[in-house]
């Protein structure tokens, strides 16, 4: 297995609270189940170093898989989800929307507190300081869903709102961003209890 791939892991599912904003929840017990998978997704990869978000379904995602692997992991201020603190909790439909509205308008504040643009350039400052970090080491990045697919489109030319919606919780996005490829998505598949 070639090192320098970069493996950007969508959190696991996390246990909905309403009253809270969503930078707070934490993992369900099915999201923590669902992490033994995960780990096994990311054996092949080989990986040597994890940093992580410091929401906490994604620091407890990284846990996880660190504790799999017996690897230390870190948190990285800046991996955090694009800003929506004062966005009230709506359902599904509601929430697609504004969230297509966020990269249709990627300059524009449509959606939360910061727009796509600022969200981008905040993220990728902090993977490409992990990158460099991690030197000729597979590394893998423990985030969220809409800076994932905003990375995404920005380095690998990946289309964000067709992205964003095929994630699952959790998945991962395996490229080489030297070469700006994308080599594999997988997805957890929740009918059959799979990753493909």
């Amino acid at each position: 297995m070639p090192v320098h791939n970069l493996l950007l892991v969508r959190h696991s599912l996390p246990e909905i609270d309403p009253a809270i904003p969503a930078s707070s929840w934490q993992l369900s017990a099915e999201g923590r189940r669902r992490c033994l998978g995960l780990a096994d997704q990311i054996a092949p990869y080989l990986p040597a170093r994890i940093c992580s978000s410091q929401e906490p379904k994604a620091l407890q995602t990284a846990a996880l898989i660190a504790q799999h692997y017996n690897l230390p992991f870190e948190t990285a201020a800046g991996l955090h989800e694009q800003l929506r603190e004062r966005v009230p909790f709506s359902g599904r439909d509601l929430f697609t929307a504004q969230v297509a509205a966020l990269f249709a308008h990627p300059s524009e504040l449509v959606f939360g507190e910061e727009t796509a643009d600022q969200a981008f350039v905040r993220y990728s400052a902090v993977v490409d300081s992990c990158l460099q970090a991690a030197g000729d080491k597979n590394l893998v990045i423990v985030s969220h869903g809409t800076v994932m697919a905003l990375w995404a489109w920005r380095r690998l030319n990946i289309e964000p709102f067709s992205f964003w919606k095929s994630q699952t919780m959790p998945c991962i996005l395996v490229a080489d961003p030297h070469q700006a490829q994308w080599l594999h998505h997988i997805r957890y598949e929740e009918a059959s209890d799979t990753f493909h």
